[in-house]
């Protein structure tokens, strides 16, 4: 039967009414949590790895969250990183897990995220304890222990040197956490085994720079027998400047992370270790970690504020 005009206007505004309600009734029902990923170097494998790692897991979760994420260009682009924090405020996230490309400089702009209510989570290199301490905030770690994960490089390097030798050390970007955890676990290692470490060197983390202490260290220290390199990337360079000077078999190589694309240098002999600290988990490690967070549950293993995550030395066997 169809109603007279008025009667359609009554019905209409009667539904109009109810809809005005629909809100309250999901007031206090959880949003779907929206989580923030940020990477450094997407320029680097291992973070590539990563991202996709967590994208991943938002694919085979994507009933209990959503994901963004975005990384910055080069290592050192502290900036780029800082605008990604301000670009996932203004979304609205309820979580970031961020891996910083510097450990002090990020603080202020995640200080701000932590300002609006947003849950943060540090993941690959630790934030500065003291400076967050100084900015009146705690953020997790969810991380590999990097000093450990090097020594064990290190010691196994060491079994094929004798007393003595002189080895490079290649740094990471020097004001991150964990390229100063490497080198410490790379000179443990090192000075245990009583070689002779020439100055060490930044290289960024990058081919590039890797490259081009390698080179110089040669150049300089013609007796050098190792190079022990803060990541993979920069492993990839120094095997180009052994080859360039002509001393490929006669300085070891040992690296960082196991990218896929050292994998056939560590088959062949022309890096003969890395460490591996599952790159694809390390984004589900601390978007698990920032969901229980974001929910009010229980984190397990959390000591000290870190949860420590798997590394694992890897040779050919």
């Amino acid at each position: 039967m169809k109603l007279p005009f008025a009667g359609r206007l009554l019905a209409v505004a009667m539904l109009a009414a109810a809809s005005l309600t629909l809100p309250v009734a999901y007031a206090d029902t959880p949003q779907k949590p929206k989580v923030g990923l940020v990477m450094k170097s997407l320029a680097n494998e291992f973070f590539v790895t990563m991202q996709k790692g967590g994208e991943d897991y938002q694919k085979a979760h994507s009933a209990s969250f959503d994901l963004v994420s975005n990384g910055i260009k080069n290592e050192t682009d502290t900036a780029g990183q800082i605008d990604i924090i301000n670009q996932m405020i203004i979304a609205k996230v309820d979580a970031l897990v961020i891996a910083p490309a510097d450990s002090k400089a990020l603080v202020s702009a995640i200080k701000k995220a932590k300002d609006r209510g947003i849950v943060v989570v540090n993941i690959d290199n630790q934030l500065d304890p003291e400076v967050l301490k100084s900015k009146g905030i705690e953020v997790p770690f969810v991380g590999p222990n990097n000093r450990l994960g090097a020594r064990e490089v290190g010691e196994y390097l060491a079994t094929k040197l004798q007393a003595g030798d002189e080895v490079g050390i290649i740094e990471g970007v020097s004001t991150t956490t964990n390229a100063q955890m490497r080198t410490a676990g790379f000179k443990d290692a090192m000075t245990a085994a009583g070689m002779k470490i020439v100055p060490v060197q930044s290289g960024n983390w990058e081919i590039d720079g890797g490259n081009k202490v390698a080179a110089g260290m040669l150049s300089e220290y013609p007796n050098l027998k190792a190079i022990l390199a803060g990541n993979d990337s920069m492993a990839l360079g120094a095997v180009s400047a052994i080859r360039a000077a002509g001393k490929v078999g006669k300085v070891q190589v040992v690296g960082y992370d196991n990218i896929d694309a050292i994998k056939p240098m560590l088959k062949d002999g022309r890096v003969l270790a890395t460490a591996d600290q599952a790159a694809a988990q390390q984004a589900v490690f601390g978007i698990e970690t920032a969901l229980k967070l974001v929910k009010k549950e229980p984190v397990e293993n959390l000591k000290d504020g870190v949860i420590d995550t798997p590394v694992e030395l890897v040779i050919n066997k």
